[in-house]
């Protein structure tokens, strides 16, 4: 196994946004929403490590939020398979398995390709003025931006995509495959070398958003699966290069077992 970087190559304080970074989106919605958007950004970021243990309580004192609105995010957090509720042993958040998200990458692949046709061909114009203002951003993004930045930004296009689209059912079953690959794509710009810049993710998406603007269906979808083709590529990498530690604390490198609950 190839050596890892000695620490992901993002910011973990959230008082000021680090080099490259956009500033972080004012908090809003209701206390569930607002606690479900913060413990998905501790699962996408690693904050809580793949596979880690902990009760209510634990989330609390992490977020601030108080036990309703938590109960709340960990009850759709764990219908997104995002967090194992345990009988008796109480939560954990679920580690990266590898072979099951290529499974989910295919399944993500066909609904990306519906969804991304819908929104092209129903955008109005304010969405595609939403659409040019977040090209904009991308194309002005500062050097070096970090994957916590771009993320930022990946999360408007997918709100994007799913209102141009105007099927909500879509949102409830793709959301959690958005979350997935956004840990998924964490852990490759943060732990593989070939993943120390985020510009060929970030050429990908101005693809799509070009095209959806457009209103260029043909072209929409095969940015898409050129997303999707670029996403499966990073499964091969991160198994060359991620310690099994990252995507799940569980395991003891020490000793290459799993280490006992």
């Amino acid at each position: 196994m190839a050596g890892k970087p000695t620490k992901p190559k993002t910011a973990t304080s959230k008082s000021a946004a680090p080099d490259g970074a956009m500033p972080a989106r004012p908090a809003r919605g209701t206390l569930f929403e607002r606690a479900y958007e913060r413990l998905e950004e501790l699962i996408v970021t690693c904050e809580i490590r793949p596979g880690t243990s902990l009760a209510i309580g634990d989330l609390q004192r992490l977020t601030g939020f108080g036990r309703t609105p938590i109960h709340q995010a960990v009850t759709r957090l764990a219908a997104d398979t995002l967090i194992n509720v345990r009988s008796r042993q109480g939560l954990q958040v679920a580690p990266v398995d590898l072979a099951r998200e290529r499974t989910l990458l295919t399944l993500r692949g066909d609904l990306e390709r519906f969804v991304i046709r819908l929104a092209t061909e129903r955008a109005g114009a304010s969405h595609r003025n939403q659409g040019r203002h977040v090209i904009r951003l991308l194309r002005e993004r500062p050097p070096g931006m970090t994957i916590d930045a771009f993320n930022r930004l990946d999360r408007q296009i997918d709100r994007l995509a799913l209102a141009a689209a105007g099927e909500p059912f879509l949102e409830h079953t793709l959301r959690p495959l958005h979350t997935i690959f956004r840990r998924i794509g964490w852990i490759y710009h943060s732990w593989t070398p070939e993943g120390a810049s985020v510009d060929d993710t970030v050429e990908r998406h101005l693809a799509i958003l070009d095209a959806m603007v457009d209103g260029d269906v043909a072209a929409a979808i095969a940015a898409s699966d050129s997303l999707m083709d670029f996403l499966g590529g990073m499964f091969e990498i991160m198994e060359r290069h991620v310690d099994p530690a990252i995507l799940d604390g569980t395991f003891d490198l020490s000793s290459g077992l799993q280490a006992a609950e």
